[in-house]
């Protein structure tokens, strides 16, 4: 059976930019390693997608920090991961869960034995996707490992761990 591997905003602004923080950018070389490891089955790439307008909008009201504008760099994913990204799908999204990513596990002809979700921010997009590809496919096994993502906010971490545990989330 297939597995998928779902790469959570790794980009610049999340790493290096406006919302970066030293912790992400260790996440790298891991990620880099889930790649590989995944390279015979099914990854895709989220990308958290914002217009110029983005502190008009509702979730701007609430994190007034402009980041991830489209055609900006700090939209771009980070590092090395940018140009492996160019081979698989890419999902804009426009907030922290993906309908899209929903929809590209549900509509699959299979389900897949397991559904494994890495990148940024643990506390906000990772487990909003986590509990997406659970509603997509109840049937896989979704996984979080705690080396493949973070937080700036540590202590928030904690706490969504333990949310993904008792939703059946597989937090290795």
């Amino acid at each position: 059976m297939k597995r998928l591997l779902v790469v959570v905003d790794f980009q610049n602004d999340f790493v290096c930019g406006s919302l970066g923080f030293e912790k992400a950018k260790e996440l790298e070389k891991v990620i880099l390693e889930k790649i590989n490891e995944y390279k015979n089955d099914d990854i895709i790439f989220t990308l958290d997608t914002h217009e110029d307008d983005y502190l008009n909008t509702i979730e701007g009201e609430h994190l007034p920090i402009k980041h991830c504008v489209k055609g900006t760099s700090g939209h771009e994913i980070y590092g090395e991961i940018k140009e492996i990204s160019k081979n698989y799908p890419c999902i804009e999204k426009e907030t922290f869960a993906s309908k899209e990513l929903l929809h590209f596990i549900e509509n699959k002809p299979f389900i897949y034995e397991s559904i494994e979700i890495c990148g940024l921010v643990s506390d906000i997009c990772v487990i909003s996707n986590a509990i997406i590809a659970k509603a997509a496919s109840p049937k896989s096994k979704i996984l979080v490992d705690k080396k493949a993502t973070s937080s700036p906010n540590l202590k928030m971490q904690e706490m969504v761990f333990k949310v993904m545990q008792n939703l059946h989330i597989e937090v290795i």
